[in-house]
């Protein structure tokens, strides 16, 4: 590199380093080091920012309720027995749950609606439960029923 490119690029430094052309050589060289390691490292520190943002997602919609029901009809009395099963889908869970739904969705997209569209994401937290056996019948705990207005 020439002198007139090297005081191009130190524009803005501070002391010697932009009028000295030894300390601007020097300078320019560790700044283009530190902007070729930092165009890779801004790579890495993004995925790892829209992982947390989709896991502070799926932790904030993906707590449920699994009820188990079972209905007794004893005469004109009508029992309901709830078991509740509470869990939570983490990151690992909903990603794999929409690999098995083949949802393919990139994290930043995830990361971007997991902010701007809750609604959307909880709707993709659930889609994502449901991929696993287990939590097919998830059902919410059951109103109370007026046995009045029931004919037996």
């Amino acid at each position: 590199m020439n002198k007139k490119e090297i005081f191009k690029l130190a524009k803005g430094f501070r002391g010697r380093a932009k009028n000295c052309i030894r300390i601007a050589r020097e300078r320019v060289e560790k700044a283009l080091q530190y902007s070729y390691r930092d165009r890779r490292n801004k790579k890495r520190d993004m995925r790892s920012l829209w992982i947390q943002r989709i896991n502070a997602g799926t932790r904030q919609h993906g707590w449920f309720a699994l009820a188990e029901i079972l209905s007794i009809d004893e005469g004109k009395e009508f029992n309901r027995l709830c078991k509740l099963r509470f869990g939570h889908v983490n990151y690992g869970n909903f990603m794999h749950g929409l690999m098995k739904e083949n949802i393919q969705l990139n994290r930043k997209v995830l990361s971007e609606i997991s902010m701007h569209e809750p609604y959307s994401f909880k709707a993709l937290v659930d889609i994502s439960r449901n991929a696993f056996p287990g939590n097919k019948n998830v059902v919410h705990p059951p109103r109370k029923v007026d046995m009045s207005a029931v004919n037996v």
